[in-house]
């Protein structure tokens, strides 16, 4: 029995808001990619550089993150499968191997860039040098991957999420925002001068592969009865709330780090190329307890990041073997390993902890083309999703936008070049 089964409610959905709330969940988990450290680095760069001129790229970029991810969740829904489980069942074994193999360095390396977000906030808050706090944000994670229940672990990823947020609204309290350029920038595309390698970092860091493979796994916590298909089309229609809600808080915190940025250190010609010097140029602008809130929330982006990171790295583990997703289960166990260790070797073995970004910012950049298109073969494939498939349309769309990632990743492969 599938780990999600052992979480359903055995009835039908019933309509209504209260009912739609209990769809609400898998999508934050997916928002907390989008809202990982190293988007955090980028959005100060932009706001710090460009002031609010970039703002649209976030509008653009979680529409983009809405169509993808919408998409890859209806593959759960429909199939009972994750992105790697299908993989493995629609996909011939010399191809999906390779595909999967890639994906699981491509866990390792998100789970780098987040436990190392994790202990720069440490070393902000409690000067833990980054190797040691490497450490701690690695045991954390583990510890509560392997001890809690998923419903669990989402009720905790909820609650980082809402303390990143309130964290960022507070701040901006703080500052004086020009709203009435900020609204018109959300919505207006710009190209200031030197300002494409930072809009291909925001595009290009916000569809994430192991995101992909852990929006398809978390969305069967909320299976119901797949035999049923009013049910399954209920299903259908309450995960695009889900998705559309929590890509909207994304939007609205990737937008508060840019805002922040531009309103503390554009307006006063200061520029942002590093996380801790955010922190330490906050302090004085706008108060100690700016300073200290900042690193808390960077705290718990990298804790929660570091922890969805291990959902999917465990996810395409288990898929190899035809496997779901379950805690109990020791490939599982050993998924979520494999996408931990290497990452906390590889930032013991490099020491520069830029370098160490750098790193895992080119294997995501190659391997996320293989993650994309997979997924778009098999949501295209009548096969698979039955009468669910993706509209000629949908695909044309996905089409695009995949080519679209692909390209900006590969423009920003060969810029850290």
């Amino acid at each position: 029995m599938k780990f999600w089964d052992k979480l359903k409610i055995n009835h039908n959905p019933k309509s209504g808001a209260l009912d739609l709330l209990k769809y609400i969940g898998p999508g934050l988990l997916v928002t907390v990619g989008f809202i990982d450290p190293g988007n955090w680095a980028t959005n100060l760069a932009a706001g710090s550089t460009f002031g609010y001129a970039l703002l649209w790229v976030v509008t653009f970029s979680s529409v983009m993150l809405i169509i993808i991810q919408h998409n890859v969740a209806h593959l759960g829904i429909v199939t009972g499968l994750c992105l790697a489980e299908a993989t493995t069942k629609y996909i011939r074994r010399p191809l999906s191997v390779p595909i999967l193999g890639s994906a699981m360095l491509a866990s390792i390396s998100t789970s780098l860039a987040e436990i190392l977000g994790g202990a720069i906030a440490l070393q902000m808050l409690f000067s833990i040098p980054i190797k040691a706090g490497s450490v701690i944000i690695t045991i954390v994670s583990i510890v509560m991957l392997l001890t809690n229940t998923y419903s669990k672990i989402e009720r905790w990823i909820i609650t980082f999420v809402s303390i990143i947020g309130l964290s960022f609204l507070y701040e901006l309290f703080l500052v004086d925002v020009s709203w009435g350029e900020a609204v018109k920038s959300w919505v207006t595309p710009t190209f200031p001068d030197n300002s494409l390698l930072i809009i291909m970092s925001v595009l290009g860091a916000v569809v994430m592969p192991h995101n992909l493979f852990l929006h398809s796994e978390v969305i069967q916590s909320r299976e119901w009865n797949l035999e049923d298909e009013k049910v399954i089309n209920k299903q259908l229609k309450y995960e695009f709330f889900d998705t559309l809600f929590s890509m909207v808080i994304g939007w609205a915190i990737n937008s508060a780090m840019i805002i922040l940025a531009a309103s503390a250190f554009f307006s006063k010609n200061i520029q942002v190329e590093e996380l801790s010097q955010a922190q330490d140029l906050l302090t004085p602008l706008v108060g100690n307890s700016a300073g200290v809130i900042f690193a808390v929330a960077l705290l718990f982006a990298g804790i929660s990041s570091t922890i969805t990171s291990g959902i999917a790295g465990a996810s395409v583990f288990a898929g190899f073997f035809g496997e779901a997703y379950s805690p109990k289960d020791l490939h599982t166990k050993l998924g979520t390993l494999l996408s931990f260790i290497p990452a906390l070797l590889i930032i013991f073995f490099i020491g520069d902890p830029f370098k160490g970004l750098i790193i895992s910012q080119m294997l995501l950049s190659v391997q996320l083309p293989i993650t994309v298109f997979t997924q778009i073969y098999l949501t295209s494939s009548r096969k698979v999703m039955g009468r669910h498939v993706n509209k000629l349309s949908t695909t044309i769309i996905l089409l695009l936008l995949g080519t679209m990632v692909t390209v900006l990743n590969i423009a920003l492969l060969i810029s850290l070049f």
